[in-house]
């Protein structure tokens, strides 16, 4: 049995606090508003309560959960979820689907809502009714930890930590270590034998070749390309950072050191191989920067990508700080025609990605252009860029054309709008979001 999430007057209330904040902060009713719309739809028309009480999540006008986006949907309801009752039955439920899905897979980046059978194509290696695609992303594993870690950090509360997210732990660090020796240890593949070449990994569905370097391999980025070389550094940062939260969690927790050592020293094994092949200098000089993906062998490649994580985001998803040299001299090249998915047009300039048309600009991009500068005024400008190219729908898309907004893809998609929420509530100054201002 399923149910729909319905507003109720509590979980009303605190919005409409945040909303007269945002409108205060900005001086525009109009963002209070849309501040409150977004965080509507996303609560009623993308989340479904399960009698068991977990909770599935769409992105949008596709009909799966992707582990990754969900995570991402949540993080400006988070500010709320102490006040909330309501929300709080629904982040948790998330939290448990997506502990739960995991178990089913660790490779599977999306799911269905029950063994339906759906696929987004049906040539997938993978027989597995509850799956909807098979791309082995390492943020897959990595943005549900962070989720609850936060979670746990905010309420205080134990009752999500049951046994299958300590299986999960175990299964998530088993998978990654795994996954240092791909070649040798992993039996994972995927091939999809008419589909693009982002569609597919190369080398029989293997991927192409890397070295053991101490980092974890990963098939697809965040976007769901396939990665041109095995390491991407993103999310590697974020595999960091979400090891670090489950040694925490499995130790005052669960309180299990052997394991939480395990996760440790995974941890520092892969912090150690992005030092030694991830920050490099590119040809012509410069400051030290990270690259977006590497092999190892090397070859790296310079770019970065829309999607979270991505290297521009790294203060949101990883350890990395937004003061940090080297992410500094990174955000310097993303922002600049040097990184080839940096786009500009008549009416915005950010970064866009190799899974939509050509010089689109993405949403969620500008928000964590926002998201990561301490520079209030330049924030302001993102929120105005932000509302302008919605394309006159009073939402945020995928990606769009910066010359022509009503040119867009994705007509529904939550996570962005849900980026741009959580880019209000950091200019307004609310807590547990932004850099913490």
């Amino acid at each position: 049995m399923t149910e729909r999430f319905v507003l109720d007057p509590e979980t009303m209330r605190v919005w409409e606090v945040a909303a007269r904040r945002i409108t205060h902060a900005t001086g525009d009713k109009s963002l209070g508003e849309r501040f409150i719309a977004a965080m509507t739809d996303t609560l009623l028309k993308t989340m479904t309560l399960r009698s068991d009480g977990t909770v599935f999540v769409i992105t949008g006008d596709i009909p799966a959960m992707w582990l990754r986006d969900s995570s991402a949907q949540l993080r400006p309801f988070l500010p709320f979820i102490r006040q909330s009752a309501q929300l709080r039955t629904m982040v948790k439920g998330v939290i448990r689907q997506q502990f739960d899905s995991m178990l089913r897979d660790p490779y599977a980046n999306a799911f269905n809502d029950g063994p339906t059978g759906a696929a987004y194509d049906e040539d997938d290696l993978s027989g597995n009714p509850w799956i909807w695609e098979r791309k082995y992303e390492i943020d897959s594993l990595a943005l549900p930890v962070q989720l609850l870690h936060s979670v746990w950090r905010i309420t205080g509360e134990n009752d999500l930590f049951s046994g299958a997210v300590y299986r999960a732990f175990e299964l998530i660090i088993e998978t990654w270590r795994r996954e240092q020796n791909h070649s040798q240890s992993s039996d994972y593949r995927f091939y999809r034998a008419k589909a693009p070449a982002l569609d597919t990994l190369s080398h029989g569905g293997q991927g192409s070749p890397v070295a053991v370097t101490g980092m974890t391999w990963s098939g697809f980025r965040p976007s769901d390309d396939s990665c041109t070389y095995g390491y991407n550094i993103p999310a590697q940062l974020a595999a960091v950072r979400a090891l670090g939260e489950i040694s925490h969690m499995l130790r005052e927790v669960f309180r299990d050191a052997e394991t939480a050592d395990r996760a440790d020293k995974l941890r520092e094994e892969i912090w150690e191989g992005v030092r030694n092949h991830g920050i490099l200098t590119r040809e012509g000089g410069g400051l030290p920067v990270f690259a977006y993906e590497v092999d190892g062998l090397g070859n790296a490649l310079f770019m970065d990508d829309a999607n979270m994580p991505s290297l521009l985001s790294l203060p949101l998803l990883s350890n990395v700080s937004y003061r940090d040299e080297t992410y500094l001299a990174t955000r310097e090249f993303v922002l600049s025609a040097e990184n080839p998915f940096y786009f500009t047009g008549r009416y915005a300039s950010g970064v866009g990605s190799p899974h939509t048309p050509e010089g689109y600009i993405w949403h969620i991009a500008l928000a964590v252009e926002a998201l990561t500068t301490p520079d209030r005024k330049r924030m302001r400008e993102l929120i105005a860029v932000m509302c302008k190219t919605d394309g006159g729908t009073g939402v945020m898309h995928e990606g769009f054309d910066p010359d022509d907004p009503t040119a867009f893809t994705r007509p529904w998609f939550s996570w962005a709008n849900s980026m741009f929420c959580e880019v209000l509530l950091a200019y307004s100054g609310h807590p547990h979001v932004g850099l913490g201002r």
